[in-house]
């Protein structure tokens, strides 16, 4: 979301960035203004606290402890942003969709406001699979009954955060049709950051939806240090869990013994900052481990990417043609594992079903079977020609450009 906003702000735009207190470090190192909200709900720390705690949790208990903080995301930001938003004299709101509901404050303030998804969006009408699910996509009865129910699983575990939504809607005086999980999304514009070619084929989204590319430029990143003097040459194999649920050490210990068996290759694993390495163990000897890696750079030289399914980072892996194996934990990380699958980038390993038997088989496919990186170095020109974020910007303009009477109708 950062990279999108200084490309707005190189069209002579102002800009300000809102987000809790902990996310500060980041805005300020791709040099956008910076304004802290929800900071009595979320002091300074505490979205770190509870990243320590979530990077420790899989399956349903990631996926129920998620969705709590959601709800109560949400009511801060609601109980904050209409105050902020007024006194920055803001014209206009951009607002990530992980941010539920979050689009009650522009609503109540009559700003127009536009949606971009950078985690994988939702599909609701059930005609895709919804992001929390890795199953295959299909035009079936059964298969469209399944995504339904999917759908409404999904929807469920929203209540909480529906119940915020209500009861703040209610206090502004705004009505909506709360069965329609599309009803307060941006009339103006939904953009994703996922190029078209590499979702699942489907004529059945929103008009004002829009699949642009990723969001990379290769800038406003914090620097990392990096040993790049122990790259021995051989196929490189980058390994990342991600920056949220990345503290479970049996999960890297698998990686590492699973690239063990694989001869010839060079391992370079990102392991964050919620485990050490002695927790992991004993690692080939020319392997890397590193709490932060500079992932852009190091993708120019790898060979695989192994990943959480991450969006971010599989575009990335995409974008230089790498290839990819992903362990999906939670949230929308089956929904891209699902694509990867589809569109042969890569194979993925469901967690629960994780040793270092199968990964290893796999890493070893993706490793000499050329079908994989083929099909990445087609999405790197894909990627390439299509310059999602120019894309964006100018969908951004051209939404806030057009009459706002789309917002008026919940009044």
């Amino acid at each position: 979301m950062t990279t999108l906003a200084r490309r707005v702000v190189s069209h002579n735009h102002d800009v300000v960035f809102i987000s809790l207190l902990d996310g500060e470090r980041s805005v300020q190192a791709a040099g956008l203004n910076f304004i802290p909200c929800g900071v009595k709900e979320y002091p300074k720390g505490s979205l770190n606290e509870w990243l320590v705690l979530l990077s420790k949790l899989q399956g349903e208990e990631a996926l129920q402890t998620t969705m709590r903080n959601v709800a109560r995301r949400t009511e801060a930001m609601l109980n904050s942003l209409p105050a902020i938003l007024t006194e920055a004299a803001v014209d206009a709101v951009v607002i990530d969709t992980v941010l539920f509901y979050v689009e009650l404050a522009p609503i109540s303030l009559d700003l127009p406001y536009v949606h971009v998804s950078n985690a994988l969006h939702c599909d609701y009408s059930g005609y895709t699979p919804i992001c929390l699910y890795g199953w295959p996509h299909a035009t079936t009865p059964a298969a469209t009954t399944r995504n339904r129910e999917g759908v409404k699983n999904f929807l469920k575990r929203l209540e909480p955060t529906l119940t915020v939504a209500k009861t703040y809607a209610g206090s502004i005086g705004v009505k909506a049709d709360w069965d329609n999980p599309y009803a307060t999304l941006s009339k103006l514009a939904w953009i994703s950051q996922t190029p078209r070619e590499f979702d699942f084929d489907s004529s059945h989204w929103p008009s004002q939806f829009h699949h642009t590319g990723p969001f990379h430029d290769g800038f406003g990143r914090t620097p990392v240090d990096f040993p790049w003097n122990q790259l021995s040459g051989e196929p490189l194999v980058y390994a990342s869990m991600g920056t949220m649920m990345n503290g479970i050490a049996d999960v890297y210990r698998v990686i590492g013994t699973a690239a063990a068996q694989v001869k010839g290759i060079q391992l370079v694993l990102s392991i964050g900052d919620q485990i050490s390495p002695k927790e992991i163990g004993l690692l080939p000897a020319n392997t890397i481990v590193v709490k932060r890696a500079p992932q852009l750079q190091l993708l120019k030289y790898a060979s695989v990417c192994i990943t959480h399914g991450g969006l971010n980072t599989v575009l990335e892996s995409l974008a230089q043609g790498v290839p990819q194996v992903a362990i999906p934990i939670n949230v929308d990380q089956p929904g891209v594992a699902a694509r990867i699958a589809e569109k042969k980038t890569g194979l993925f390993l469901p967690f629960k079903e994780l040793n270092e038997s199968r990964l290893s088989f796999l890493l070893d496919q993706v490793l000499n079977n050329p079908i994989y990186r083929d099909n990445a170095r087609h999405f790197q020109k894909v990627i390439a020609q299509t310059d999602g974020l120019s894309e964006a910007a100018r969908l951004l303009e051209r939404a806030f450009e057009t009459p706002r009477s789309p917002h008026k109708r919940y009044r």
